[in-house]
């Protein structure tokens, strides 16, 4: 069931949204070669208690880190650990927040240093999917025509959307309806309305869309052809005047 919201929880997911921002914003100024993972991990936890606030990505479904780090081939749930970064990955960060008991999430990939060409076209048309589809997150609109925009853009840039991975609703739970695939037909799925509360977060590869979850650690999704992987975010309102992004200044 989709749960509309009010424009009070609206307010609340702002909020908590605000928080997501500010700590991935705060991240840009610490990420370089040579940090471990781990270390990024734990400033993450410490911007986010300190605004009072909870990693809602800690402990839930046993996840033991408060943000899913992954680089290069690594698409999703990434868990930070003492790897050191290199001049030449992208890293995909993705956080959540719980605050006031009201939930807010978002990704970004970011660079380091000098990639080749071929990647930093991958994170650019990722980032671009992802405002593809929040352009058809409109009300009247179905739920596929927001995977149809970002499938649409992600192939005719020669990539791949994820499959087996999808958006999500948000709001007093990390997870909940509808569910979000980044790719499918058009026209299909229930119509968008005022007060839906969305992530919306196209993961893309520069092979093919093949993805497996790692043995080692039983939560990493590498891609199948260890190909790089790119992923941006946002958590979203639909309002009668348009999408209001939540997560809006990463």
């Amino acid at each position: 069931m989709i749960i509309i919201k009010s424009p009070r929880e609206i307010e609340l997911i702002r909020k908590s949204s605000r928080i997501v921002v500010d700590t991935l914003n705060y991240i840009e100024q610490i990420i370089e070669p040579g940090i471990e993972t781990i270390a990024i991990d734990n400033a993450i936890e410490e911007f986010i208690r300190s605004r009072g606030a909870i990693p809602a990505f800690k402990g839930y479904r046993g996840f033991p880190a408060s943000a899913c780090i992954s680089i290069d081939d690594e698409v999703v749930h990434g868990i930070p650990g003492k790897r050191k970064l290199k001049t030449g990955q992208i890293v995909s960060i993705d956080i959540g927040v719980e605050f006031q008991n009201y939930f807010g999430d978002a990704a970004k990939t970011f660079v380091l240093g000098n990639i080749p060409e071929k990647t930093r076209k991958l994170v650019r048309i990722t980032r671009e999917a992802l405002y593809k589809g929040l352009e058809a997150a409109k009300v009247g609109n179905r739920l596929s025509d927001i995977s149809h925009s970002i499938q649409t853009h992600v192939e005719q840039a020669g990539f791949s959307v994820v499959r087996d991975l999808v958006g999500h609703g948000v709001g007093r739970r990390l997870h909940e309806d509808p569910q979000i695939p980044n790719y499918g037909p058009p026209r299909q799925g229930p119509r968008l309305k005022p007060g839906m509360v969305l992530a919306i977060e196209p993961m893309v590869n520069m092979g093919g869309y093949q993805v497996f979850f790692d043995s080692n650690d039983k939560w990493t999704v590498r891609t199948d052809d260890g190909m790089p992987s790119a992923h941006f975010e946002h958590t979203i309102a639909i309002t009668a005047n348009g999408i209001d992004i939540l997560t809006d200044g990463i």
